[in-house]
Protein backbone atom coordinates (compact mmCIF):
# COMPACT_ATOMS: atom_id res chain seq x y z
CA UNK A 1 0.00 0.00 0.00
CA UNK A 2 2.72 2.43 1.00
CA UNK A 3 4.78 1.56 -2.35
CA UNK A 4 1.46 2.52 -3.96
CA UNK A 5 0.79 5.65 -2.68
CA UNK A 6 4.14 6.85 -3.40
CA UNK A 7 3.41 5.94 -6.74
CA UNK A 8 0.37 7.53 -6.98
CA UNK A 9 2.01 10.86 -5.82
CA UNK A 10 4.92 10.61 -8.18
CA UNK A 11 2.90 10.08 -10.93
CA UNK A 12 0.83 12.93 -9.81
CA UNK A 13 3.58 15.11 -9.31
CA UNK A 14 4.96 13.99 -13.14
CA UNK A 15 1.50 15.11 -14.75
CA UNK A 16 1.56 18.38 -12.57
CA UNK A 17 4.58 19.38 -13.82
CA UNK A 18 3.87 18.77 -17.54
CA UNK A 19 0.70 20.32 -17.48
CA UNK A 20 2.33 23.65 -15.84
CA UNK A 21 5.29 23.19 -18.32
CA UNK A 22 2.06 23.49 -20.81
CA UNK A 23 1.10 26.31 -19.59
CA UNK A 24 4.27 28.28 -19.80
CA UNK A 25 4.45 27.45 -23.20
CA UNK A 26 1.07 29.02 -23.97
CA UNK A 27 2.48 31.90 -22.04
CA UNK A 28 5.37 32.35 -24.27
CA UNK A 29 2.89 32.53 -27.18
CA UNK A 30 2.39 36.47 -26.39
CA UNK A 31 6.58 36.85 -26.39
CA UNK A 32 6.59 36.17 -30.32
CA UNK A 33 8.91 39.90 -30.55
CA UNK A 34 11.16 38.85 -28.61
CA UNK A 35 13.33 42.43 -26.19
CA UNK A 36 16.34 40.52 -26.47
CA UNK A 37 18.70 40.37 -29.60
CA UNK A 38 22.22 39.17 -30.29
CA UNK A 39 24.11 39.91 -33.52
CA UNK A 40 27.06 37.68 -33.85
CA UNK A 41 30.05 39.72 -34.79
CA UNK A 42 32.79 37.35 -34.44
CA UNK A 43 34.17 38.64 -37.62
CA UNK A 44 34.18 41.94 -37.02
CA UNK A 45 36.21 41.75 -33.63
CA UNK A 46 39.49 40.92 -35.61
CA UNK A 47 39.80 37.25 -32.88
CA UNK A 48 41.23 34.83 -35.13
CA UNK A 49 41.64 32.15 -32.10
CA UNK A 50 40.79 28.68 -33.00
CA UNK A 51 40.53 25.68 -30.58
CA UNK A 52 41.63 22.93 -30.55
CA UNK A 53 40.95 19.02 -28.31
CA UNK A 54 44.21 17.66 -28.88
CA UNK A 55 43.15 14.44 -30.87
CA UNK A 56 44.81 12.26 -32.89
CA UNK A 57 41.42 9.62 -33.27
CA UNK A 58 42.05 7.81 -29.74
CA UNK A 59 39.12 8.90 -28.07
CA UNK A 60 41.11 10.63 -24.82
CA UNK A 61 38.23 11.36 -22.70
CA UNK A 62 39.91 14.92 -21.98
CA UNK A 63 39.13 15.98 -25.44
CA UNK A 64 35.56 16.26 -25.05
CA UNK A 65 36.02 18.47 -22.06
CA UNK A 66 38.31 21.17 -23.12
CA UNK A 67 37.53 24.48 -22.18
CA UNK A 68 36.64 27.23 -20.64
CA UNK A 69 36.77 31.15 -21.28
CA UNK A 70 37.62 34.10 -18.84
CA UNK A 71 36.27 37.73 -19.20
CA UNK A 72 38.34 40.45 -16.90
CA UNK A 73 39.87 43.52 -17.18
CA UNK A 74 43.18 42.66 -17.20
CA UNK A 75 45.04 45.61 -17.74
CA UNK A 76 42.84 48.24 -15.83
CA UNK A 77 41.63 49.80 -18.41
CA UNK A 78 37.46 50.06 -17.87
CA UNK A 79 36.89 47.98 -20.40
CA UNK A 80 36.49 43.72 -20.62
CA UNK A 81 39.53 41.75 -22.29
CA UNK A 82 38.86 38.02 -23.48
CA UNK A 83 41.07 35.03 -22.45
CA UNK A 84 40.45 31.69 -24.40
CA UNK A 85 41.50 28.03 -23.30
CA UNK A 86 43.02 25.94 -25.75
CA UNK A 87 43.96 21.80 -26.24
CA UNK A 88 47.30 20.80 -26.62
CA UNK A 89 48.56 17.50 -28.70
CA UNK A 90 47.78 14.54 -26.70
CA UNK A 91 49.43 11.35 -27.70
CA UNK A 92 49.54 10.69 -31.02
CA UNK A 93 48.76 14.50 -31.92
CA UNK A 94 51.49 16.94 -34.29
CA UNK A 95 51.00 20.52 -34.77
CA UNK A 96 53.41 23.01 -36.33
CA UNK A 97 53.10 25.36 -34.54
CA UNK A 98 51.79 24.39 -30.59
CA UNK A 99 48.22 25.29 -29.83
CA UNK A 100 48.12 27.86 -27.02
CA UNK A 101 45.97 29.85 -24.66
CA UNK A 102 45.45 33.90 -26.30
CA UNK A 103 44.48 36.81 -24.40
CA UNK A 104 42.95 39.87 -26.66
CA UNK A 105 42.63 42.99 -25.46
CA UNK A 106 39.35 44.85 -25.99
CA UNK A 107 40.28 48.22 -28.06
CA UNK A 108 36.55 49.45 -27.79
CA UNK A 109 33.26 49.18 -29.99
CA UNK A 110 34.16 45.07 -30.27
CA UNK A 111 37.76 45.57 -31.58
CA UNK A 112 40.09 43.63 -30.17
CA UNK A 113 44.46 43.08 -30.31
CA UNK A 114 45.74 39.81 -29.52
CA UNK A 115 48.32 40.58 -26.97
CA UNK A 116 48.93 37.15 -25.85
CA UNK A 117 53.11 37.50 -26.69
CA UNK A 118 53.31 40.19 -24.56
CA UNK A 119 50.67 39.00 -21.68
CA UNK A 120 52.97 35.72 -21.60
CA UNK A 121 49.90 34.31 -20.87
CA UNK A 122 50.06 32.22 -23.88
CA UNK A 123 50.02 28.90 -21.93
CA UNK A 124 50.82 26.07 -23.86
CA UNK A 125 49.06 22.92 -21.63
CA UNK A 126 45.96 21.51 -21.91
CA UNK A 127 43.40 23.88 -20.94
CA UNK A 128 40.15 23.25 -19.47
CA UNK A 129 39.01 25.53 -16.21
CA UNK A 130 40.09 29.32 -15.81
CA UNK A 131 39.50 31.20 -12.57
CA UNK A 132 40.59 34.91 -12.29
CA UNK A 133 41.06 36.92 -8.97
CA UNK A 134 43.31 39.43 -6.80
CA UNK A 135 45.19 36.44 -5.08
CA UNK A 136 48.06 38.65 -3.83
CA UNK A 137 45.07 41.70 -3.40
CA UNK A 138 47.96 44.50 -5.43
CA UNK A 139 45.29 45.83 -7.20
CA UNK A 140 45.56 43.60 -10.23
CA UNK A 141 44.06 40.34 -11.67
CA UNK A 142 45.67 37.01 -11.93
CA UNK A 143 44.83 34.21 -13.72
CA UNK A 144 45.14 30.15 -12.50
CA UNK A 145 44.52 27.34 -14.67
CA UNK A 146 43.33 23.89 -14.21
CA UNK A 147 44.53 22.11 -16.98
CA UNK A 148 44.88 18.26 -18.11
CA UNK A 149 48.59 17.91 -16.19
CA UNK A 150 50.10 20.81 -13.57
CA UNK A 151 47.78 24.05 -13.74
CA UNK A 152 49.29 26.91 -13.34
CA UNK A 153 49.00 30.01 -11.56
CA UNK A 154 49.72 33.23 -13.48
CA UNK A 155 50.17 36.62 -11.50
CA UNK A 156 49.69 39.87 -12.46
CA UNK A 157 52.97 42.15 -12.90
CA UNK A 158 50.68 45.46 -13.34
CA UNK A 159 52.62 46.56 -16.51
CA UNK A 160 50.14 43.87 -19.26
CA UNK A 161 52.22 40.87 -18.68
CA UNK A 162 52.10 37.76 -16.29
CA UNK A 163 54.53 35.72 -14.53
CA UNK A 164 54.36 32.18 -13.83
CA UNK A 165 54.61 31.75 -10.08
CA UNK A 166 53.30 28.21 -9.84
CA UNK A 167 56.03 26.41 -7.84
CA UNK A 168 56.33 29.43 -5.40
CA UNK A 169 52.26 29.73 -4.82
CA UNK A 170 52.82 25.54 -4.61
CA UNK A 171 48.93 25.27 -6.37
CA UNK A 172 50.74 23.19 -9.18
CA UNK A 173 48.24 20.18 -8.28
CA UNK A 174 49.82 17.09 -9.89
CA UNK A 175 48.89 15.71 -13.18
CA UNK A 176 44.84 15.30 -13.48
CA UNK A 177 42.54 16.19 -15.68
CA UNK A 178 41.21 19.10 -14.29
CA UNK A 179 37.56 20.70 -14.18
CA UNK A 180 36.31 23.83 -13.35
CA UNK A 181 38.30 26.21 -10.08
CA UNK A 182 37.13 29.11 -8.15
CA UNK A 183 38.85 31.71 -5.92
CA UNK A 184 36.78 32.61 -3.31
CA UNK A 185 37.88 33.41 0.37
CA UNK A 186 36.70 30.97 3.26
CA UNK A 187 37.92 32.09 6.43
CA UNK A 188 37.46 35.55 5.69
CA UNK A 189 40.41 36.64 6.65
CA UNK A 190 41.22 39.29 3.96
CA UNK A 191 42.38 36.67 1.22
CA UNK A 192 41.81 34.36 -1.37
CA UNK A 193 41.45 30.59 -0.89
CA UNK A 194 41.51 28.51 -4.04
CA UNK A 195 38.97 25.58 -5.20
CA UNK A 196 40.58 23.09 -7.28
CA UNK A 197 37.71 20.41 -9.09
CA UNK A 198 39.14 17.54 -10.91
CA UNK A 199 37.15 15.19 -13.26
CA UNK A 200 38.85 11.88 -13.55
CA UNK A 201 41.74 10.09 -13.17
CA UNK A 202 43.03 9.10 -16.76
CA UNK A 203 46.41 8.10 -17.96
CA UNK A 204 47.25 6.70 -21.67
CA UNK A 205 48.16 3.50 -20.73
CA UNK A 206 44.26 2.73 -19.31
CA UNK A 207 42.55 4.80 -22.44
CA UNK A 208 38.90 3.63 -22.55
CA UNK A 209 37.10 3.40 -25.59
CA UNK A 210 34.15 2.31 -27.23
CA UNK A 211 31.93 2.09 -29.92
CA UNK A 212 27.87 2.71 -30.27
CA UNK A 213 26.65 0.81 -33.50
CA UNK A 214 29.94 0.12 -34.99
CA UNK A 215 30.95 3.75 -34.74
CA UNK A 216 33.60 5.05 -32.37
CA UNK A 217 32.81 7.16 -29.47
CA UNK A 218 33.81 8.88 -26.35
CA UNK A 219 33.13 7.06 -22.82
CA UNK A 220 31.47 7.97 -19.43
CA UNK A 221 33.73 9.50 -16.84
CA UNK A 222 32.34 6.62 -14.69
CA UNK A 223 35.11 4.40 -17.02
CA UNK A 224 37.34 5.75 -14.88
CA UNK A 225 38.39 6.11 -11.30
CA UNK A 226 37.16 9.70 -9.74
CA UNK A 227 39.43 11.88 -7.84
CA UNK A 228 38.95 14.38 -4.59
CA UNK A 229 39.10 17.81 -5.30
CA UNK A 230 41.66 20.00 -3.59
CA UNK A 231 41.59 23.20 -1.77
CA UNK A 232 44.52 25.35 -0.81
CA UNK A 233 44.44 27.89 1.98
CA UNK A 234 46.32 31.20 0.79
CA UNK A 235 48.79 32.12 3.27
CA UNK A 236 49.06 35.78 2.69
CA UNK A 237 52.08 35.93 1.70
CA UNK A 238 52.31 34.34 -1.94
CA UNK A 239 52.08 30.96 -0.82
CA UNK A 240 49.46 28.67 -0.43
CA UNK A 241 48.88 25.80 1.82
CA UNK A 242 46.85 22.28 1.03
CA UNK A 243 43.70 21.68 3.72
CA UNK A 244 41.48 19.29 1.12
CA UNK A 245 41.49 16.86 4.18
CA UNK A 246 41.61 18.98 7.31
CA UNK A 247 38.93 20.94 5.41
CA UNK A 248 36.86 17.96 4.58
CA UNK A 249 36.85 18.36 0.98
CA UNK A 250 38.98 15.62 0.43
CA UNK A 251 36.42 12.84 1.96
CA UNK A 252 33.99 13.23 -1.49
CA UNK A 253 35.44 12.19 -4.66
CA UNK A 254 33.68 13.02 -7.72
CA UNK A 255 33.81 13.99 -11.35
CA UNK A 256 33.54 17.83 -11.43
CA UNK A 257 33.01 20.05 -14.26
CA UNK A 258 31.42 23.82 -13.92
CA UNK A 259 32.03 24.92 -10.02
CA UNK A 260 30.93 28.04 -8.11
CA UNK A 261 31.61 29.42 -4.98
CA UNK A 262 28.29 31.35 -3.17
CA UNK A 263 26.36 32.30 -0.22
CA UNK A 264 23.69 30.05 -0.85
CA UNK A 265 22.42 29.96 2.90
CA UNK A 266 23.01 33.81 3.96
CA UNK A 267 25.22 32.88 6.75
CA UNK A 268 28.02 34.90 5.99
CA UNK A 269 30.58 32.81 4.27
CA UNK A 270 31.19 31.35 1.52
CA UNK A 271 29.93 27.63 0.29
CA UNK A 272 31.20 25.54 -2.65
CA UNK A 273 28.62 23.90 -5.46
CA UNK A 274 30.32 21.50 -7.65
CA UNK A 275 28.74 19.75 -10.57
CA UNK A 276 29.52 16.70 -11.07
CA UNK A 277 28.94 14.21 -14.48
CA UNK A 278 27.54 11.54 -14.26
CA UNK A 279 26.98 11.07 -10.10
CA UNK A 280 25.33 13.70 -8.05
CA UNK A 281 26.67 17.20 -7.31
CA UNK A 282 28.13 18.46 -4.07
CA UNK A 283 27.22 21.31 -2.16
CA UNK A 284 29.87 22.07 0.25
CA UNK A 285 28.33 23.82 3.30
CA UNK A 286 30.84 26.21 5.12
CA UNK A 287 30.95 26.81 9.08
CA UNK A 288 32.42 29.98 8.66
CA UNK A 289 36.01 28.86 9.14
CA UNK A 290 36.75 26.63 6.23
CA UNK A 291 35.55 23.81 7.31
CA UNK A 292 33.44 22.20 5.02
CA UNK A 293 30.19 19.72 5.13
CA UNK A 294 28.84 17.86 1.98
CA UNK A 295 25.25 18.73 2.25
CA UNK A 296 23.99 17.89 -1.59
CA UNK A 297 21.48 15.31 -0.63
CA UNK A 298 20.01 16.77 2.06
CA UNK A 299 19.84 20.17 0.50
CA UNK A 300 18.40 18.99 -2.62
CA UNK A 301 20.83 19.97 -5.14
CA UNK A 302 22.76 16.26 -5.55
CA UNK A 303 19.67 14.89 -8.18
CA UNK A 304 17.06 16.43 -10.38
CA UNK A 305 13.33 16.17 -9.05
CA UNK A 306 12.88 12.53 -10.14
CA UNK A 307 15.69 11.26 -7.92
CA UNK A 308 18.02 10.45 -11.02
CA UNK A 309 21.99 11.75 -11.68
CA UNK A 310 22.44 13.82 -14.64
CA UNK A 311 25.78 13.96 -16.46
CA UNK A 312 25.84 17.68 -14.99
CA UNK A 313 28.38 20.28 -17.25
CA UNK A 314 28.38 24.08 -15.93
CA UNK A 315 26.57 25.97 -13.61
CA UNK A 316 25.82 29.04 -12.53
CA UNK A 317 23.82 30.76 -9.40
CA UNK A 318 21.77 34.14 -8.93
CA UNK A 319 18.63 35.45 -7.31
CA UNK A 320 16.08 34.65 -10.93
CA UNK A 321 12.94 35.58 -8.54
CA UNK A 322 14.14 38.36 -6.71
CA UNK A 323 13.36 37.00 -3.45
CA UNK A 324 16.86 37.91 -1.73
CA UNK A 325 18.14 34.29 -2.18
CA UNK A 326 20.52 32.71 -4.57
CA UNK A 327 19.30 29.92 -6.74
CA UNK A 328 21.15 27.45 -9.06
CA UNK A 329 21.22 26.75 -12.73
CA UNK A 330 22.76 23.23 -13.84
CA UNK A 331 23.25 22.39 -17.53
CA UNK A 332 23.74 18.64 -18.35
CA UNK A 333 24.10 16.12 -21.11
CA UNK A 334 21.74 15.25 -23.84
CA UNK A 335 18.55 13.35 -23.42
CA UNK A 336 18.44 15.46 -19.83
CA UNK A 337 17.16 18.40 -19.19
CA UNK A 338 19.12 21.49 -17.55
CA UNK A 339 18.12 22.32 -14.06
CA UNK A 340 16.95 24.92 -12.15
CA UNK A 341 16.94 24.65 -8.26
CA UNK A 342 15.33 27.24 -6.05
CA UNK A 343 16.15 28.49 -2.95
CA UNK A 344 13.35 27.89 -0.42
CA UNK A 345 15.58 30.01 2.46
CA UNK A 346 16.19 26.72 4.93
CA UNK A 347 18.89 25.56 3.55
CA UNK A 348 16.72 23.74 1.06
CA UNK A 349 16.71 23.47 -2.27
CA UNK A 350 13.40 22.65 -5.33
CA UNK A 351 13.85 21.04 -8.69
CA UNK A 352 11.47 24.03 -10.30
CA UNK A 353 12.75 23.19 -13.86
CA UNK A 354 9.34 22.68 -15.30
CA UNK A 355 7.42 24.04 -13.46
CA UNK A 356 9.21 27.30 -14.27
CA UNK A 357 10.06 26.61 -17.96
CA UNK A 358 13.64 26.55 -17.02
CA UNK A 359 14.45 23.18 -18.92
CA UNK A 360 12.68 24.27 -22.33
CA UNK A 361 14.51 22.98 -25.24
CA UNK A 362 17.41 22.12 -23.47
CA UNK A 363 16.59 18.43 -24.01
CA UNK A 364 18.01 16.92 -27.11
CA UNK A 365 21.67 18.01 -26.89
CA UNK A 366 24.15 18.42 -24.39
CA UNK A 367 24.59 21.85 -22.69
CA UNK A 368 27.30 23.30 -21.53
CA UNK A 369 28.33 27.08 -20.28
CA UNK A 370 25.57 28.80 -18.99
CA UNK A 371 24.82 32.36 -17.54
CA UNK A 372 22.12 34.27 -15.35
CA UNK A 373 22.14 37.71 -16.80
CA UNK A 374 19.26 40.30 -17.21
CA UNK A 375 19.91 40.60 -21.19
CA UNK A 376 17.04 42.90 -21.14
CA UNK A 377 17.67 45.43 -18.39
CA UNK A 378 14.06 44.66 -17.08
CA UNK A 379 15.09 43.63 -13.64
CA UNK A 380 15.43 40.13 -13.87
CA UNK A 381 17.84 37.78 -14.51
CA UNK A 382 17.70 35.53 -18.27
CA UNK A 383 19.38 32.22 -18.87
CA UNK A 384 22.00 31.25 -22.06
CA UNK A 385 22.68 28.10 -22.50
CA UNK A 386 25.69 26.86 -24.60
CA UNK A 387 24.75 24.26 -26.28
CA UNK A 388 26.62 21.09 -28.84
CA UNK A 389 27.41 17.58 -28.91
CA UNK A 390 30.61 15.66 -27.95
CA UNK A 391 30.50 12.59 -29.79
CA UNK A 392 31.65 13.26 -33.37
CA UNK A 393 30.07 10.55 -34.62
CA UNK A 394 26.45 10.96 -33.21
CA UNK A 395 24.39 11.80 -35.97
CA UNK A 396 25.58 8.53 -37.61
CA UNK A 397 23.28 6.79 -35.04
CA UNK A 398 20.94 9.38 -34.32
CA UNK A 399 17.87 11.62 -35.80
CA UNK A 400 17.66 13.05 -32.84
CA UNK A 401 20.96 14.62 -31.98
CA UNK A 402 23.33 16.79 -34.04
CA UNK A 403 27.24 17.78 -33.21
CA UNK A 404 26.57 20.85 -34.01
CA UNK A 405 23.96 22.57 -32.45
CA UNK A 406 22.23 26.51 -31.54
CA UNK A 407 22.20 27.93 -28.24
CA UNK A 408 19.19 28.74 -26.44
CA UNK A 409 18.13 31.72 -24.35
CA UNK A 410 15.43 31.79 -22.01
CA UNK A 411 13.85 35.34 -21.37
CA UNK A 412 12.07 35.82 -17.54
CA UNK A 413 9.12 37.15 -17.49
CA UNK A 414 8.81 38.61 -13.96
CA UNK A 415 6.97 36.34 -12.32
CA UNK A 416 9.17 33.31 -11.56
CA UNK A 417 9.19 31.74 -15.38
CA UNK A 418 11.01 31.55 -18.94
CA UNK A 419 10.15 31.65 -22.40
CA UNK A 420 12.63 29.95 -24.54
CA UNK A 421 12.91 33.21 -27.32
CA UNK A 422 15.98 31.70 -29.29
CA UNK A 423 14.03 31.61 -32.70
CA UNK A 424 13.24 35.78 -32.11
CA UNK A 425 16.51 36.80 -30.15
CA UNK A 426 18.44 37.91 -33.63
CA UNK A 427 20.48 36.30 -35.95
CA UNK A 428 23.39 35.73 -33.32
CA UNK A 429 21.77 32.72 -32.21
CA UNK A 430 21.44 30.68 -35.46
CA UNK A 431 25.05 29.64 -34.61
CA UNK A 432 25.30 26.16 -34.56
CA UNK A 433 28.45 24.98 -33.72
CA UNK A 434 29.43 22.71 -30.63
CA UNK A 435 30.14 25.03 -27.36
CA UNK A 436 31.56 24.35 -24.30
CA UNK A 437 32.39 27.75 -22.24
CA UNK A 438 30.19 30.71 -22.46
CA UNK A 439 30.46 33.92 -20.50
CA UNK A 440 28.67 37.49 -20.20
CA UNK A 441 29.83 41.10 -20.10
CA UNK A 442 29.12 44.53 -21.47
CA UNK A 443 32.58 44.75 -23.85
CA UNK A 444 31.19 47.67 -25.09
CA UNK A 445 30.23 49.84 -21.99
CA UNK A 446 27.23 50.64 -23.60
CA UNK A 447 24.73 49.08 -20.85
CA UNK A 448 23.71 45.75 -22.09
CA UNK A 449 25.38 42.19 -21.31
CA UNK A 450 27.00 40.52 -24.41
CA UNK A 451 28.50 37.22 -24.84
CA UNK A 452 31.29 35.39 -25.83
CA UNK A 453 31.41 31.45 -26.25
CA UNK A 454 34.20 29.05 -26.96
CA UNK A 455 33.30 26.34 -29.47
CA UNK A 456 35.21 23.30 -29.64
CA UNK A 457 37.50 22.39 -32.75
CA UNK A 458 36.36 25.95 -34.24
CA UNK A 459 36.28 29.55 -33.72
CA UNK A 460 34.45 31.43 -30.78
CA UNK A 461 31.01 33.20 -31.49
CA UNK A 462 31.27 36.91 -30.19
CA UNK A 463 27.52 38.03 -29.46
CA UNK A 464 26.41 41.63 -29.58
CA UNK A 465 23.66 42.67 -27.74
CA UNK A 466 21.53 44.35 -29.99
CA UNK A 467 18.22 44.38 -27.78
CA UNK A 468 15.80 47.72 -28.60
CA UNK A 469 14.42 48.92 -25.50
CA UNK A 470 14.17 52.14 -23.10
CA UNK A 471 15.37 50.25 -20.18
CA UNK A 472 18.20 51.44 -17.60
CA UNK A 473 20.92 50.00 -15.96
CA UNK A 474 23.49 50.23 -13.01
CA UNK A 475 27.09 48.36 -13.07
CA UNK A 476 29.12 48.17 -10.06
CA UNK A 477 32.84 47.80 -9.39
CA UNK A 478 33.80 46.64 -6.00
CA UNK A 479 37.00 47.52 -4.26
CA UNK A 480 37.90 45.77 -0.59
CA UNK A 481 40.24 47.13 1.87
CA UNK A 482 39.77 44.71 5.09
CA UNK A 483 38.15 41.82 2.45
CA UNK A 484 39.88 40.78 -0.74
CA UNK A 485 41.20 43.47 -2.82
CA UNK A 486 38.64 42.97 -5.49
CA UNK A 487 35.61 42.05 -3.29
CA UNK A 488 35.15 38.59 -4.42
CA UNK A 489 32.35 37.25 -2.06
CA UNK A 490 30.84 40.45 -1.51
CA UNK A 491 26.95 40.64 -2.21
CA UNK A 492 25.13 43.74 -3.23
CA UNK A 493 21.52 44.38 -3.00
CA UNK A 494 20.35 47.59 -5.10
CA UNK A 495 16.55 48.42 -4.24
CA UNK A 496 14.57 50.87 -6.53
CA UNK A 497 10.91 51.47 -5.50
CA UNK A 498 9.30 47.75 -4.99
CA UNK A 499 11.84 45.94 -7.18
CA UNK A 500 14.98 44.56 -5.20
CA UNK A 501 17.77 42.58 -6.52
CA UNK A 502 20.70 40.96 -4.96
CA UNK A 503 24.00 39.52 -6.67
CA UNK A 504 27.35 38.81 -5.51
CA UNK A 505 30.92 38.55 -7.30
CA UNK A 506 32.33 35.34 -8.02
CA UNK A 507 35.69 33.92 -9.42
CA UNK A 508 34.67 30.93 -11.54
CA UNK A 509 31.74 29.74 -12.88
CA UNK A 510 29.01 28.93 -15.73
CA UNK A 511 31.38 25.76 -17.70
CA UNK A 512 34.73 25.98 -16.30
CA UNK A 513 35.22 29.67 -17.36
CA UNK A 514 35.08 33.09 -15.69
CA UNK A 515 33.17 36.17 -15.89
CA UNK A 516 30.61 38.74 -13.74
CA UNK A 517 33.86 40.83 -11.85
CA UNK A 518 31.55 43.84 -12.66
CA UNK A 519 27.89 43.41 -11.40
CA UNK A 520 25.18 44.47 -13.99
CA UNK A 521 21.93 45.41 -12.73
CA UNK A 522 19.11 45.87 -14.78
CA UNK A 523 16.33 49.00 -14.01
CA UNK A 524 13.40 48.45 -15.73
CA UNK A 525 11.84 52.28 -16.31
CA UNK A 526 13.82 53.50 -12.91
CA UNK A 527 15.86 56.10 -13.39
CA UNK A 528 17.06 56.52 -10.16
CA UNK A 529 18.01 53.51 -7.40
CA UNK A 530 16.62 54.59 -4.29
CA UNK A 531 19.63 52.15 -2.24
CA UNK A 532 22.56 50.13 -3.02
CA UNK A 533 24.18 48.20 -0.10
CA UNK A 534 27.30 46.26 0.05
CA UNK A 535 27.78 43.32 2.34
CA UNK A 536 31.25 42.66 2.69
CA UNK A 537 33.09 39.36 3.66
CA UNK A 538 34.55 41.41 6.49
CA UNK A 539 31.35 41.73 7.46
CA UNK A 540 32.04 45.88 6.75
CA UNK A 541 28.18 46.97 5.28
CA UNK A 542 28.28 50.09 3.41
CA UNK A 543 25.29 51.87 1.73
CA UNK A 544 24.30 54.41 -0.95
CA UNK A 545 21.58 56.35 -1.41
CA UNK A 546 20.02 58.44 -4.43
CA UNK A 547 21.92 57.00 -7.19
CA UNK A 548 21.38 57.77 -10.80
CA UNK A 549 21.37 55.12 -13.50
CA UNK A 550 22.75 54.19 -16.50
CA UNK A 551 26.55 54.23 -15.19
CA UNK A 552 29.47 52.56 -14.35
CA UNK A 553 30.28 52.80 -10.66
CA UNK A 554 32.87 52.07 -8.38
CA UNK A 555 32.56 51.16 -4.15
CA UNK A 556 35.67 51.17 -1.67
CA UNK A 557 35.15 49.47 1.40
CA UNK A 558 34.34 51.15 4.45
CA UNK A 559 33.74 54.25 2.69
CA UNK A 560 30.08 54.79 3.04
CA UNK A 561 29.71 52.16 6.29
CA UNK A 562 26.68 51.98 8.47
CA UNK A 563 27.51 53.20 11.75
Amino acid sequence: MAATTIFCKNMILRYSAVIILLCVNVVGTQYATASIAFKDVTKKTGITFKHTDGGSGKFYIMETVTAGVALFDYDNDGDIDIYFLNGSALKGAKYKTPPRNALYRNDGNFKFTDVTDESGLGDTGFGLGVAVADYDNDGDLDVYLNNYGPNVLYSNNGDGSFSDVTKKAGVGDGNHVGAGTCFFDMDNDGDLDLYVSKYVTFSYEKNVTITVEGFDAYVNPGAYVFPSDSLYRNNGDGTFTDVSKESGIADHRGSGMGTICADYDNDGDTDVFVANDSMENFLFQNDGKGNFEEVGLLAGTAYDFNGKVLGNMGVDCADYDNDGLLDFYVTSYSQQWATLYKNLGDGMFEDVTFSTGAGKETFSNPTWGTGFADFDNDGDRDIFVAAGHLQPNIEKYSDQMTFNARNELLMNIGDGKFVNITEKAGKGLRVKLSSRGAVFGDLDNDGDIDAVILNTKSKPTILRNDSANNNHWIAINLKGVKSSRDGTGARVKVVTGKLSQIDEIHSGRSYQSHYGRRLHFGLGKHKKIDRIEVKWPSGTVDVLKDISADKLITITEGKNTIK
